[in-house]
């Protein structure tokens, strides 16, 4: 039995391998309270490794997988989304890159490192998620953070969202919420149960209108990191 902290819920997952204690490290929790509880069977671990191009991986691996999906669907009832993303923090605002698989999330996040160096920090690398609370929408990091281990145990109130596009020339323009929507949508899970595909929808509605979204079209010049925060941190 497994107790973590991830975007200020405490879960509390009956796993079986140790893979998942593991990777979960930074997340342990010693609340007494527990906002909702998570477990996998055996069967549901095999469904996975069925859809998985790689029959190898370990079974706890793929009970991580498991795991994080049924904690992106329960938190979906708090006002919380996973956002398939890269997020940085940049003098206590967080900043979130999305793109295609392969684009270059992280290429672009290590220009931001090696612009401003210690200015800003990486929350996640490739999982986080976004929750409103206090008020405002904030990004956390997760132990599910891509294949460069890019994740802290931290929050930041996010002040934009930027989408990712290869160019030979960097320019960065502003999106409407429609603009933005399609290309949001295909970084999200989309639960099939309609109650919570009804509550992920009004997720994005909310999340899109009460923040800024931008389209950077860039190259991998320390210019690409530059022109979006300082666009982005107007």
């Amino acid at each position: 039995m497994l107790k973590i902290k991830i975007a200020d819920f405490v879960i509390e997952i009956d796993n079986k391998y140790d893979f998942l204690a593991n990777m979960c490290k930074d997340y342990i929790s010693s609340d007494d309270r527990v906002d909702f509880s998570v477990f996998v069977t055996d069967a549901e671990i095999e469904a996975e490794r069925a859809t998985s191009d790689d029959k190898s991986l370990p079974c706890g691996y793929l009970e991580a997988v498991c795991v994080y999906r049924k904690i992106c669907l329960e938190v979906l009832e708090r006002d919380a989304i996973l956002v398939h993303s890269a997020v940085v923090e940049a003098h206590g605002q967080a900043y979130a890159f999305l793109a295609r698989s392969g684009t270059g999330k992280s290429t672009h996040i290590s220009l931001w490192k090696r612009a401003y160096g210690d200015e800003v920090q990486i929350i996640n690398g490739d999982k986080p998620i976004c929750r409103y609370i206090d008020g405002a929408w904030y990004a956390y990091g997760t132990p599910w953070c891509g294949k460069e281990g890019w994740h802290r145990n931290t929050r930041a109130k996010l002040k934009a969202i930027c989408y990712i596009e290869r160019g030979e020339v960097n320019s960065i323009e502003k999106l409407t919420p429609a603009d933005s929507a399609s290309r949001f949508m295909k970084q999200i899970l989309i639960p099939r149960d309609m109650n919570k595909m009804s509550k992920t929808f009004e997720i994005v509605d909310r999340i899109l209108k009460e923040t800024s979204s931008w389209l950077l079209r860039c190259n991998i010049s320390l210019e690409a990191a530059t022109i979006a925060y300082e666009a982005m941190s107007k």
